[in-house]
């Protein structure tokens, strides 16, 4: 019997093939899996506003997946990181940016549209996430998308004026 290390077990944790880009049937299957069990409504009484969560929540699955595996090259590699500390951030409205860029905009459309709903409504009810008043806000949330599209290990920090604490809001990228 064999003793393995820590690192050995730790690799045995892994994301890789738990998900990956999914084709128009698993998108729908995801969807219907997230009105039934997260929001734990049916077809019946499920309304618009819960047809955007189970959208929000197919879309993270993909993001926590890009995440994790992330998170886990960092821990290999141990890159040299970016920490970007802002008053604010205007980060705006995030699904369908996200699902752009994931490349999962057309698939996810497609089964939306075959389960008879119109991913633009649904993109519609997706609150501004409006963490400040603009300007200078906006500008670190576009610093934040470069160094992500860069390929940067960065991180965003906000204060709160309010408690006078540094609250670590870490933005993956």
């Amino acid at each position: 019997m064999s003793v393995q290390s820590d690192s050995d077990k730790r690799k045995q944790i892994s994301v890789r093939g738990i998900i990956a880009v999914e084709n128009v049937a698993e998108v729908k299957k995801s969807f219907n899996r997230h009105i039934h069990y997260t929001l734990v409504k049916d077809r019946n009484v499920a309304t618009p506003r819960d047809y955007y969560f189970a959208l929000a929540h197919t879309v993270r699955d993909h993001l926590v997946f890009r995440w994790i595996r992330t998170q886990q090259h960092y821990y290999e590699k141990d890159p040299k990181r970016v920490y970007y500390l802002s008053l604010e951030y205007y980060m705006g409205r995030s699904l369908q940016n996200t699902m752009i860029n994931l490349g999962i905009q057309g698939t996810v459309d497609e089964a939306l549209y075959q389960l008879g709903l119109d991913i633009e409504e649904l993109e519609e009810l997706e609150e501004d996430a409006g963490l400040g008043n603009g300007g200078l806000g906006r500008l670190a949330a576009c610093f934040l998308d470069s160094m992500a599209t860069l390929g940067l290990a960065a991180y965003g920090y906000d204060i709160k004026l309010y408690s006078g604490t540094l609250q670590a809001a870490s933005t993956f990228i």
